[in-house]
């Protein structure tokens, strides 16, 4: 082999490494591009049957929850399919990787925080009692002492009933209007659930159930999120922020409840 041959060969195997290192150095870029990025789309939870944070309407879900979700994704930049479930089913589902955030006026507590992570709160509530309209017998929580009151399956109220009420017997039920329907033909003596849902069943259908006593165990909702997403639960947070501060959250409080509190 002549001296131009080895020459030639020099060439090619120093061509052949620089487009090694070249392609290495690149494929390490497109790697880490990825960290930190949030996906174009997720799968988002609620339930059908809270409202009026989510409902069925026309043949379409609307809500507050709802239209926050979506005023949520806009300002984060990302898009949403949302899956409607039993409010029961939507922790598992989070746990399991079946969906990635769920909106469902769920509340934040200590024990859902080992399974999910939350967003900020967006919403301030608390337990109401419902009651038969001709009932005078119970006013107040410390009359639900021995009586069967109906709640929504797998909600913080059926783990306060059980841990604050003596001797009362839960009746939870997957739809919130069988609950409802429970109390006012007689089969539970009275329902216990978040306020603004005992409201405004009560006020959108007529006479047959009543409020009674005061709003217990303050609690504040949040957007749930599965564990191990830290830039999706950031990405959340700042759109809530962003929200609030340009007037969006407002609007949007106000056109399922009226004027926001001060």
């Amino acid at each position: 082999m002549n001296r131009k041959y080895w020459k030639l060969m020099g060439v090619t195997i120093l061509l052949i490494g620089l487009v090694s290192l070249l392609a290495a150095c690149g494929s390490d870029e497109a790697e880490g591009s990825g960290d930190g990025e949030l996906a174009d789309t997720y799968t988002v939870a609620t339930d059908s049957s809270f409202v009026p944070f989510e409902f069925e309407e026309d043949g379409e879900y609307v809500g507050f929850d709802i239209d926050l979700i979506n005023a949520v994704a806009d300002e984060a930049g990302f898009d949403i399919e949302l899956e409607v479930t039993n409010f029961d089913g939507i922790i598992p589902g989070l746990q399991t990787g079946s969906f990635d955030i769920a909106i469902a006026g769920i509340s934040i507590t200590e024990d859902r925080k080992e399974k999910i992570d939350y967003s900020d709160p967006y919403y301030e509530s608390g337990l109401a009692i419902g009651v038969p309209s001709d009932n005078d017998d119970i006013n107040g929580i410390e009359d639900l002492a021995g009586k069967s009151i109906a709640t929504r399956l797998g909600s913080t109220s059926a783990a306060y009933i059980d841990e604050n009420i003596d001797d009362a017997e839960a009746s939870p039920y997957e739809q919130l209007d069988q609950a409802y329907l429970a109390v006012e033909n007689g089969s539970d003596d009275a329902v216990l659930y978040d306020a603004p849902n005992v409201n405004y069943y009560i006020q959108t259908t007529g006479d047959g159930l009543k409020v009674v006593g005061d709003l217990y165990q303050a609690e504040d909702y949040g957007i749930a999120i599965a564990k191990d997403q830290e830039e999706l639960v950031a990405a959340i947070n700042d759109a809530l922020a962003e929200m609030r501060d340009n007037g969006t959250y407002d609007e949007i409080y106000e056109k399922w409840f009226g004027k926001k509190p001060e």
